[in-house]
């Protein structure tokens, strides 16, 4: 049964809220998504000094605000005098998911600092919720503070589900079904290749949904490219260019 914070494919998510179109997690990237009629906006977090969760992806302001600096190092009071290339303040989370209350977030938690705070907040937004990360022991740890967070996979687990699909379907999802990281996860989010090696096959994308798990395949900004990922049964695309995917989803449907 899927989770409620799932649609049905195909689905879209604006990586960044289309940080091809415009500023990256920034109060313009939310209300694009909310008015092209996207409805996941796939996103980062980081804490303040003081506990206040950010939509920022890096440690530092550096690249994105008028500043310098770890978020983790400043107060909210003393980020919130920043602005991106739009002249907005940085996004505080839960501003964001009151502000923009039909919006599904899916958050890239990145670091074990704001890890907690994440699953804490989820409790209350359980459906609008889906975290992520690369660490596996990062979304271990969201799971032990929060059991009914929606989360996805993380590296590891990524790589034991595409050696697993070298398996017939049926070992391959007894297999799978046995491994916690994999068994309490709502979707697979998870780039086409790593390196030389393909991540997002046939196979692969026939486990995840055996094992009731969605594909989510990460950064897609190509239109022929997120047509060949469809055409192999992924039900979502992350990507930069939410209005190239906006069409090749109107071809899909």
């Amino acid at each position: 049964m899927a989770h409620p914070y799932l649609d049905s494919p195909p689905l879209i998510f604006a990586h960044r809220g289309g940080g091809a179109e415009v500023p990256e997690n920034s109060w313009s990237a939310l209300a694009h998504t909310h008015a092209l009629g996207v409805r996941y906006l796939e996103t980062d977090a980081h804490i303040t000094a003081d506990g206040v969760i950010v939509l920022i992806h890096d440690p530092t302001v550096d690249r994105t605000l008028s500043g310098s600096g770890l978020v983790t190092t400043m107060t909210w009071q003393e980020l919130s005098t920043l602005r991106d290339t739009a002249g907005d303040p940085p996004v505080r989370l839960d501003e964001a998911l009151a502000a923009y209350p039909d919006l599904h977030f899916n958050i890239d938690a990145k670091s074990d600092a704001v890890a907690g705070p994440l699953a804490r907040l989820a409790r209350y937004h359980s459906e609008r919720m889906c975290l992520a990360s690369f660490s596996d022991k990062r979304l271990a740890l969201i799971r032990s503070i929060n059991p009914h967070a929606a989360v996805s996979i993380g590296q590891e687990a990524t790589a034991r589900l595409v050696s697993l699909s070298l398996l017939s379907l049926r070992a391959g999802a007894a297999r799978a079904r046995r491994i916690p990281a994999i068994r309490e996860a709502i979707a697979a989010q998870v780039p086409a290749r790593f390196r030389t090696i393909p991540v997002v096959t046939r196979r692969f994308v026939e486990l995840c949904h055996a094992i009731d798990l969605q594909v989510h395949v990460w950064t897609i900004d190509e239109a022929a490219e997120m047509r060949r990922l469809f055409a192999l049964g992924v039900d979502g695309i992350v990507t930069d260019r939410p209005r190239v995917a906006l069409d090749v989803v109107a071809d899909l449907t």
